[in-house]
């Protein structure tokens, strides 16, 4: 089972829904499912925190997508909300650290 984040304008998360599983038909499943919601989509890994998957897989988007998370396209990863003007971002894991 795959999960899929759907974005606001400001790529800021507003929903995580179960989807389809890539390789299931000959879909692209983002593609679908932000055309079916007029949303971008983009998927995201329930495995993968701080740029790691905790069965050893291949991490994916370096966090699982929440509400309130934003997806930086040019890191493609999901990035939490800053928890204050003290911290800055690790860009290996895209988690806040304090400075």
């Amino acid at each position: 089972m795959a999960h899929y984040a759907f974005l606001d304008e400001n790529n800021v998360v507003i929903e995580v829904i179960v989807g389809k599983n890539e390789g299931e038909g000959d879909i692209d499943w983002e593609e679908h499912y932000s055309q079916v919601r007029g949303r971008p989509c983009r998927r995201t890994s329930y495995n993968t925190y701080a740029g790691q998957h905790k069965n050893g897989g291949i991490a994916f988007r370096k966090n699982y997508a929440g509400i309130g998370y934003t997806y930086d396209a040019s890191l493609d990863a999901f990035i939490p909300p800053k928890p204050g003007d003290e911290y800055e971002l690790d860009v290996e894991t895209c988690l806040w650290c304090p400075k």
